[in-house]
């Protein structure tokens, strides 16, 4: 996992929130949304199946350990997640990456993606440093 660098375009709208055994986890910065991406650092990755059976499988409990803190961001914020929506897209950016966003049935896209769509609304330092400190949390 040596030399492993997350794919520029992630830092335009996310920041850096933790490493966990597998993937760089960076948080989404769009307050409409409590959202993770999970980068597996793993060199030349594109697509789940380029991971090792070992890395897919831990893959899959980091997804469900993002959910968790997806659902704890939401709780944080007064506004509980109703449902967690999973992607590995990679239209944009090909480096292997999954995202967890929590959605609401009150949310401004609801039930549409989240993708390219209205305005993102950007987290205040506040609203950040405590979300950081929720994804950089303990175990559940």
């Amino acid at each position: 996992m040596s030399g492993f660098r997350p794919d520029p375009a992630f830092e335009a709208r996310s920041i850096f929130a933790v490493d966990w055994p597998l993937c760089h986890v960076r948080m989404q910065t769009d307050a409409r949304f409590p959202w993770l991406i999970l980068i597996p650092r793993v060199q030349g990755a594109t697509e789940i199946e380029h991971l090792s059976a070992d890395d897919r499988t831990r893959l899959m409990e980091e997804i469900v350990r993002a959910g968790a803190r997806v659902r704890d961001l939401g709780e944080a914020t007064g506004r509980p997640v109703d449902k967690l929506n999973l992607a590995a897209l990679g239209n944009v950016t090909a480096q292997l990456h999954v995202h967890v966003v929590g959605r609401r049935r009150d949310d401004p896209l609801w039930p549409d993606p989240v993708w390219g769509r209205g305005k993102a609304e950007p987290m205040n330092d506040d609203q950040i440093e405590t979300a950081l400190t929720l994804v950089r949390g303990g175990e559940r």
